[in-house]
């Protein structure tokens, strides 16, 4: 199952989202799944923002080698769940793939973008609550 974290620019929530579900699922050992971060408006390459990674350290990941990326029609045709950052990011996906495929991260994540690490934290923290909350929904297609 390829499970796809979508936010704006792929350089703060979804690689934080990436990276926690990944420690997440793994802690779990849960098998089978392949997780990746992209932004509907990503800079390819940039890379992600210091605070970003600073936050999810705390949750023992590491993502500092993240790099952007755009979302494009292989993504989204590789892609069996994208799990979106908001509900605006839904509404964007949902002109290309089946709404049945995407889901909404909690209520939407709230963008750290520029904030101090303090911003960046809270999100992270959203990030893993939330993630925890809808773990059995984002990977049921695996349990099947």
């Amino acid at each position: 199952m390829n499970i796809l974290f979508v936010c704006t620019g792929n350089t703060c929530r979804s690689p934080m989202a990436e990276g926690i579900f990944k420690k997440i699922v793994s802690d779990k050992k849960i098998d089978n799944i392949n997780a990746s971060s992209a932004g509907l408006f990503a800079m390819t390459g940039d890379s992600v923002a210091e605070n970003a990674v600073r936050a999810v350290e705390r949750f023992g990941c590491d993502i500092s080698a993240h790099r952007a990326r755009r979302i494009t029609s292989y993504v989204l045709d590789e892609t069996d769940k994208f799990v979106c950052m908001t509900p605006e990011h839904a509404a964007s996906l949902a002109l290309y793939v089946p709404s049945d495929k995407i889901t909404v991260l909690g209520r939407g994540i709230p963008d750290p973008y520029g904030g101090n690490l303090e911003t960046y934290l809270t999100c992270a923290n959203s990030i893993r609550t939330a993630i925890l909350l809808q773990l059995d929904d984002i990977v049921a297609e695996v349990k099947k």
